[in-house]
């Protein structure tokens, strides 16, 4: 199975659309920053790139659940995730460490600040990884991101997609101010995300 396929699949099942709002499909290397509510959440977000784009960003995914069996790792390394093993998080060899390892000076990132899925559709406050990949790559534009009704799609214990419409809106791009403290960075970039919910 192809990315391709893939990509058609995600959006058959998820049946998205897609708005740009103050940034455009761009290969700049970027850091894609989304609400999170779905195992869906990273291949549908990578589907609803265009072509050129999908071929030069990679999803964060867990790998507990993407790594869980042939099939599921076979599918993420159809889109070229970076798997993360949250359980063995080490003080040298962080999520961060391991994602500017992996994207180099080529590909973007899509990533969940959330670090694990919302039950309640509502957002919950964002990790400090968002802020630490800001840190150590200034030159990265951080591009928000909501996705609207993908938890209906794949709810939380279900195995098997019902297909149903969803949106995706991408919005202005935001930059870590020089100087801007980690809590400050981190509520500002929530924010972000959440006002597109009313876009």
């Amino acid at each position: 199975m192809t990315g391709h396929t893939i990509a058609l699949a995600a959006k058959l099942v998820s049946g998205f659309t897609v708005r740009w709002i103050g940034s455009e499909p761009d290969t700049r290397q970027r850091v894609y920053f989304a609400n999170h509510t779905s195992h869906l959440d990273a291949v549908v977000l990578w589907s609803c790139l265009p072509k050129t784009l999908r071929q030069l960003t990679r999803p964060v995914a867990a790998q507990d659940y993407w790594g869980c069996s042939s099939f599921r790792r076979f599918l993420a390394q159809s889109f070229n995730a970076i798997l993360i093993d949250r359980k063995q998080i080490k003080v040298h060899q962080s999520p961060v460490d391991v994602m500017m390892r992996e994207i180099g000076d080529m590909y973007s990132l899509i990533v969940f600040p959330e670090g694990s899925r919302a039950s309640d559709g509502e957002m919950g406050e964002f990790k400090s990884g968002l802020y630490y990949l800001a840190k150590k790559r200034p030159d990265l534009e951080l591009i928000p991101v909501y996705m609207d009704n993908l938890n209906r799609i794949l709810p939380r214990g279900e195995f098997m997609p019902v297909p149903l419409l969803s949106s995706i809106t991408v919005g202005h791009p935001i930059f870590l101010e020089p100087g801007e403290p980690k809590s400050e960075f981190l509520s500002r970039a929530s924010k972000a995300v959440k006002v597109l919910k009313e876009r």
